[in-house]
């Protein structure tokens, strides 16, 4: 995901606004993905990842080989593990795939009110949401000057966050 592709205007970046229109774009992302993924939730809600189709695609990323890898940064791990959430029970079913961290405390996740999401996949694809609690944000398809400082801000936190060890399955 280091290599800067320009976009096309095929899939220049566009505003993404409702749950509907963002539950399209994700579905949307998570297809066009071929074996990577980076996603950024402060809090995962039960509407986020949690569809039959959304599943089934991270199912597939997760299943695609040994290049496959599912990096999520989470802000609160042990709420998603508290509710049930239906992508933890993928994770915990698909350990070797996923990880899962959670932001140093320095990100600004509490306190800041540094409230971003993002999923960015492999071919230079996004989703960006300025405040994870409003439906609104962007995404573009393929546009690598787009997600080139959404994936340099990911590595940056991925390197500095604690894994998320209580999603750890039991008995590994």
């Amino acid at each position: 995901m280091s290599e800067i592709v320009p976009s096309s205007p095929d899939h220049a970046p566009r505003a993404t606004k409702g749950r509907e229109d963002l539950a399209a774009a994700r579905l949307e992302l998570l297809t066009a993905a071929r074996h990577k993924l980076a996603i950024r939730l402060p809090v995962l809600s039960p509407d986020l990842y949690s569809s039959e189709a959304e599943l089934n695609q991270l199912r597939r990323l997760a299943t695609s080989g040994r290049g496959a890898e599912i990096r999520i940064l989470l802000g609160d791990p042990a709420a998603a593990l508290r509710a049930g959430h239906r992508l933890i029970d993928l994770v915990q079913r698909l350990p070797t795939a996923f990880q899962i961290r959670t932001p140093a405390s320095e990100e600004g996740d509490e306190g800041t009110g540094d409230n971003h999401a993002w999923l960015l996949n492999d071919v230079y694809g996004y989703l960006f949401l300025p405040d994870a609690d409003r439906a609104e944000g962007r995404t573009a398809l393929r546009d690598g000057p787009g997600q080139a400082p959404l994936q340099l801000q990911f590595e940056r936190m991925w390197e500095r966050a604690t894994p998320a060890t209580q999603l750890q399955p039991l008995g590994l």
